[in-house]
């Protein structure tokens, strides 16, 4: 009987083994998603730092072009350990981000047919961010596409610019503002869509001027996406960027912004 115990426990030992080993080896690609009038190489200081930092050896690029169609540059091995996808909008003076929310999931489906994966990150800056929410929310239903595991978001703006939202408007203590603005309005329904289980920070900048923004961006704006994705992802987390490096395009050129992100995504 006492053998018999000892091979029972020793099989569930090796069970418990091979799943953590497996879940050990679960490679998520992470994209980057460039802002208005940007390109890729607005995504290159944070993915020097994250090779860097070792979290992996594999850079691609993403290209869409003008007529939304997705183009690898590169080459993605097919164990890849966590590799790294800049997105490129050739047409990156776009201010539709519910169009490039459809040359983004152009680019995830070309991705997903080079490298067979459940899950993903993503990295946005600025309209990118847009883009990326309008993603979530449109194919909130499509179970074929991989889901969000995390997402950092630099200069977001839900509630819009600082041309388009009121000075006055307030934050309730959910994230909820007075006034709604920008393209907030489309965005609430992902209080009921947003991923499950994603895990989110939120990193924004004040140039401490007196305008409690990043330049264009309202720290206010930026805080409402606390509403939008608090009732369903993981865990939430904000990090403010004070001073001239909290400028709202040093915040993609910023080692602190590195750090943070590195250590969100990769634990490092």
């Amino acid at each position: 009987m006492k053998k018999i115990l000892k091979i029972l426990l020793g099989l569930v030992a090796c069970l418990m083994f091979s799943t953590q080993t497996v879940q050990a080896k679960e490679n998520i690609p992470t994209l980057f998603v460039h802002g208005w009038g940007s390109s890729y190489r607005a995504e290159e200081h944070m993915v020097k730092a994250a090779l860097k930092a070792k979290v992996t050896k594999t850079v691609v690029r993403i290209d869409v072009d003008v007529y939304g169609q997705a183009h690898l540059v590169g080459n993605l091995p097919k164990n890849a350990k966590d590799p790294l996808v800049e997105i490129n909008f050739e047409n990156n003076k776009n201010v539709n981000a519910m169009m490039e929310a459809q040359y983004l999931k152009t680019a995830v489906e070309l991705l997903q047919t080079k490298y067979k994966f459940k899950k993903l990150n993503f990295v946005g800056h600025s309209l990118g961010n847009s883009a990326i929410l309008f993603y979530l929310r449109d194919n909130a239903s499509d179970l074929e596409l991989p889901k969000l595991n995390e997402q950092v978001a630099l200069a977001a703006f839900p509630n819009g610019l600082v041309d388009q939202m009121p000075a006055e408007v307030t934050l309730d203590q959910a994230g909820k503002p007075s006034v709604t603005a920008g393209d907030f309005e489309n965005f609430l329904v992902l209080r009921e869509t947003y991923p499950a289980g994603a895990k989110v920070l939120n990193i924004y900048g004040d140039v401490l001027d007196g305008s409690k923004s990043d330049g264009p961006v309202p720290v206010r704006s930026a805080q409402t996406l606390r509403y939008l994705v608090s009732p369903r992802a993981k865990s939430y987390q904000e990090k403010e960027i004070r001073g001239k490096m909290g400028q709202h395009s040093k915040l993609h050129n910023n080692s602190q912004v590195d750090r943070a992100l590195i250590k969100f995504l990769w634990g490092k």
